[in-house]
Order: C-alpha cells, then structure tokens, then sequence
C-alpha cells in the first residue's frame, strides 16, 4: 500500500519505489515492502500531525471541525491504514501491529488531540468492524473507507430518549428493514462522521451494533458543544430518528459490543492519543524555558525534570499496554487489568505535566495567544474519560486477587509457570 502525502519530498520514500525490486524475488520485495510499513505509517503520522499543530490555533472554535486535517489524513493513507492488506490497508489494526498504532495515535494527538481524538474513534469503529461484523459487510464498508468516509463509535447516549430499533415490518427483523429512533450524544465529529459505528436496542432490550450511512452536516445539533477545550472535536447530539437500515448494517450479534477483553483492553488507545497531548504540553514547556532563558533556574529545573519523568512514565504504560493487548496469548482479566492501570497512570501523568507547565511558565501559559494556552485546556479535556474510579478498584481488586510477587504481575505467561531451570546450571554470575 503506498501512503501518498502532499509533501513531495516524502513520497518517494512511503511509495516503496526505492526498493531494487530487478535484484530480489517478488517474495523478498513483497516482504521488505511489508517490514517498510512502520517507518512509512510513521512518516505519513508525522506529517499530518505538524500541519494539525500548525491548523489547531484556527481551529479552535465552536464549530471548528478539522476538515483539512481529516482529508490529509485519507490523502496519506491513514484512514485505511488500519484495513488488512487484503481491504486495501496496510494492516495496522493486526494485534501485531498494536505497537506501531500506539505511536501513530500519539503522535496524531501531538499535533492535535481534537483530530487524534477523531482518528481514535475512526480506528476503534474499523477494530470492530473486522472483528464482528460477516465478510460481505466488512467487504462493503471497506470501500467506504477507501473512499474518504471518516467512522466513529457512538456509544455514549442519554438516559431517556437513546437510539433504539424498531422494526420496520417484516415479521423476522434479521431478515426486514428497521427504522431507528433517539439519539446519541457526546458523538465526536457529530455532522462531520458519516459512518458511525452505533449502539441501538433491540426489542428484547439487549445492545445491537450497526453502521449508520449519514450525509455530512444532517442530523446533528451542535448546540450543546460549548467545551473548555476539544473544541475543533465538534461532540454534539445526532438524532437518528426515522433513518432506515437494515441486516445489511449490522456488525455481529447482540451485546457483542460488549465482549471483553476488547471493550476495556481497548482503552490503550485512547491513552496513546492523550499521550501525545502531554508530550505536546511538555514540549511547550520545554521551548518557554529555552526562550526565556530561564532553564538554568534550579526551581525550574526541578519541575522540568520531574515533568520528564511524567512524560516517559505515560509512555512506558501506553508501549506496554498495546503490546499486551495485542498479545493473543495473554490472559484477558490480566490485559484488562493493566490497560485500566495504563488509563490511571497517563491520566496522573498528564495532570502532573500539566501542574508543572502552568507553574513553571506562570500567567503568560494562560494567556493567548501563548502555545500553552490551547494546548493545557485540550489537554485537561480529555483527560476526563468515563469510569475512572471503576476503572482503577477494578485494576486493583485483580492485583489483590494475584498470588504471584509484584514482578510477575503482568508476565504472560507468569514467571511461576515457565520452565524450571535446568539442573547444574545457574543464574548467578561466575
């Protein structure tokens, strides 16, 4: 797959026409052309993410959708990045892959949280997708996805009012036409995604996923949207009242959307896009410093090096919990309990780079137009995901439940089932 970018300089390198294909075998080029994948994803990754940094300013706005960012993004391949090889991807969303996609993520949301927020969801929906839903419809909305359609997951909905199926009249619904009805709200991208993944209930009450087809700019009151930060994330109510779907749309069976581990070992990713909102804050922190000539000031120092500290602790969590997710091998309640750990300690990173931002750059970090400014409120935006105190008692109760000692905790498999050592031989040095 080639990752195509408006930047020339990096289009010979993402298209993979460097490789002296007349001196290997198709299979040694299809391979290098394999191994090459990382590096290009990155190079794509980097390149939307600084013209999203350089965009973020403007953006931020009631309304301020990112629309250039999002068609940079499909331009240079990320949207269907995440499809197998086989639909037209480059295969990200493979458990193998988790690594690559934790720094793609991160990355993203360095540059813009509001759009790594956006590309989050769109890889979250694709994830789903391949895993639940028949051939013919991954088929099928694989070509949206070729074709430009941004997804998302909309889960979120009130407490009264949310979306429902209602059967539109044939007496076996797996076999008719529906017609949905409510709303689902804090939807991201409301009137800009045009294939969200959705939950709706059934008749028999139980939870039943389906891509909606939407036209951009229908259906969604955006009135509600008036954030601290995440503006440009454009979160808003859209009522899907009336719109008819069918078998056709559905993805997987009931509650699957529920299943774990997938639906809280999942969670990493959004970590991974929050990361790169606190590595933004650190980097601004950071060049204030160097600008102002004030690093050398011990107190600043201090809180430069424990922000440092923060940073590297976020990311270690974020590397860990992707690749543990991604292990097929691992236990599920142990991939589980780590990722709702990964939340907890990247949320405590951030708030603590944050502290540090604000205090060592004073009033001007909360002053426009100061890069700390925007980036602080985005930042401890989204920050605030739901369940954080289930999240963490939940982690905790698991490590309590463990017998094995703290190092084994999150080995899979635990150092205590591995194979002994053989006899006569030792681990001590000589």
């Amino acid at each position: 797959m080639n990752f195509i970018l408006h930047d020339p300089r990096l289009h010979d390198h993402l298209s993979g026409d460097h490789l002296p294909q007349d001196h290997l075998s198709e299979d040694c080029v299809e391979q290098a052309r394999i191994q090459a994948i990382p590096a290009r994803i990155g190079a794509a990754a980097r390149a939307v993410s600084r013209l999203a940094a350089e965009r973020a300013e403007a953006l931020d706005r009631d309304g301020g959708f990112p629309a250039e960012d999002v068609a940079h993004a499909h331009a240079a391949g990320l949207l269907t990045a995440p499809l197998p090889v086989a639909l037209g991807g480059a295969g990200l969303g493979a458990p193998a892959m988790a690594p690559v996609l934790a720094g793609l993520l991160a990355q993203i949301g360095r540059g813009s949280l509001a759009l790594g927020r956006l590309y989050e969801g769109h890889v979250n929906a694709l994830a789903l997708v391949l895993r639940y839903a028949e051939p013919a419809v991954a088929e099928r909305l694989a070509r949206d996805v070729r074709a430009g359609h941004l997804f998302g997951v909309w889960n979120t909905q009130p407490q009264t009012g949310g979306l429902v199926l209602e059967n539109a009249g044939a007496p076996d619904a797996a076999e008719g036409a529906w017609t949905l009805g409510g709303v689902k709200s804090f939807a991201s991208g409301a009137g800009s995604v045009t294939r969200p993944l959705v939950t709706a209930r059934r008749p028999d009450g139980r939870q039943q996923m389906l891509v909606a087809s939407l036209e951009p700019g229908t259906r969604a009151d955006l009135s509600s949207w008036r954030a601290q930060g995440m503006r440009a994330s454009t979160s808003g109510i859209l009522d899907f009242s009336g719109l008819r779907v069918g078998a056709g749309d559905f993805v997987g069976g009931p509650d699957d959307y529920f299943r774990e581990p997938h639906f809280s070992g999942g969670a990493w990713r959004f970590a991974a896009v929050q990361l790169g909102g606190i590595e933004a804050v650190f980097d601004a922190l950071r060049d204030h410093l160097r600008e102002s000539g004030r690093g050398g000031d011990p107190h600043q120092a201090a809180r430069l090096g424990e922000a440092a500290i923060a940073v590297e602790t976020a990311r270690l969590f974020v590397d860990r919990a992707a690749r543990l997710a991604g292990d097929p091998e691992a236990e599920p309640a142990r991939v589980i309990a780590y990722v709702n750990l990964t939340r907890l300690a990247v949320e405590r990173a951030g708030l603590d780079v944050l502290e540090r931002a604000q205090r060592s750059v004073g009033l001007a970090g909360f002053l426009s137009p100061h890069p700390l400014e925007r980036l602080a409120r985005d930042l401890a935006t989204y920050l605030r995901q739901p369940g954080p105190d289930r999240a963490l008692t939940s982690a905790a109760a698991h490590v309590l439940a463990e017998t094995c000692s703290a190092d084994e905790l999150w080995r899979d498999p635990p150092a205590a089932v591995r194979p002994a050592v053989p006899a006569g031989s030792s681990d001590e040095a000589p």
